[in-house]
């Protein structure tokens, strides 16, 4: 016999009671820095994992490309048992996860590279395909019947966010154009938004890339006295609540919760039994799920609890 194909019978059936477990507590489904509301959540889900498993979890997390660097090196020379990492910025993450392979820890992706987790090295990926969910926006901005989208990056270079909004330009019949914002300063996120929207009234759809950074567009809309629309990537409590009263279109929620939980959750199966979820081939995705006025209150309890 040259080969078998193993499709990991007893991952199914953890998983099986697990995804329950998860949909039941927090409304999590499987299939289905961005700022730090987003990331506590992330870490939120994996402390609950780690507990759950019994073992210890170090969170870790800097801004910067070349200190996330230095953070998963640390990491190796500590000696761990294996590390979740984020490929928001690829070229700058490629010679520690090189590193990490090389020390015999295995090394998982989440929220960001959907496109380069493979090539990287690394053994299983969760998250959303941010340009999937991108078109996703497109159209159902098309349905809403909206005409000028203007979408908001808050990170330049940020694979993720370029993706979302590639995705949104690629779909949507409409005009669509990118504004880039300095995330870190939310006033001037505010400022610059509602700058563009006095600058051309014909916008009517602001597109944002985060829950807290949508909240901020919303006050933009308001100052400049424009009409348009605000809808955005990711949710949290208070975006929840401005989708409730109206003041937010949509959400697409990529659960991070989710995202934190499975990465943890991933190593410990790796680490006691040899198990991959998606087989080492295949994405896990977590998003992307739209989030509306109309069904808003099947995440409400979740996100006053502070977990979606």
């Amino acid at each position: 016999m040259q080969f078998a194909v193993d499709q990991q019978p007893y991952l199914q059936g953890y998983l099986a009671v697990d995804s329950l477990w998860l949909y039941r507590t927090n409304g999590n489904t499987l299939g289905g820095g961005e700022g730090d509301a987003f990331w506590e959540l992330v870490q939120k889900g994996a402390q609950v994992a780690a507990a759950k498993d019994n073992v210890e979890l170090t969170y870790a997390a800097d801004d910067e490309p070349a200190s996330q660097a230095e953070l998963m090196r640390d990491a190796i020379r500590q000696k761990v048992d294996g590390i979740a990492v984020t490929l928001a910025k690829p070229t700058a993450m490629a010679g520690p996860v090189a590193e990490a392979r090389a020390a015999g820890i295995p090394v998982i992706g989440l929220n960001s590279g959907i496109d380069e987790w493979k090539s990287a090295g690394l053994l299983e990926y969760f998250g959303q395909d941010e340009s999937v969910a991108g078109r996703a926006v497109g159209d159902k901005l098309d349905d809403l019947r909206a005409k000028h989208a203007l979408c908001v990056i808050h990170e330049r270079g940020n694979v993720a966010l370029e993706a979302r909004c590639a995705g949104v330009k690629k779909a949507f019949g409409g005009e669509t154009e990118n504004l880039y914002v300095d995330g870190t300063d939310m006033d001037a996120v505010t400022a610059t938004v509602g700058a563009r929207l006095t600058q051309n009234p014909d916008i009517d759809e602001v597109v944002m890339n985060g829950a807290q950074f949508a909240l901020a567009a919303v006050k933009s809309v308001d100052q400049s006295r424009s009409k348009a629309h605000v809808a955005t990537f990711d949710l949290n409590k208070d975006l929840v609540k401005a989708v409730q009263d109206g003041d937010v279109q949509f959400a697409v929620d990529q659960q991070p919760y989710l995202q934190g939980y499975l990465a943890v959750d991933s190593l410990w199966l790796y680490r006691t039994n040899g198990n991959t979820l998606g087989g080492g081939e295949a994405p896990v995705l977590t998003g992307p799920a739209f989030v509306t006025k109309a069904n808003v209150a099947s995440v409400a309890n979740f996100a006053d609890n502070g977990t979606r």
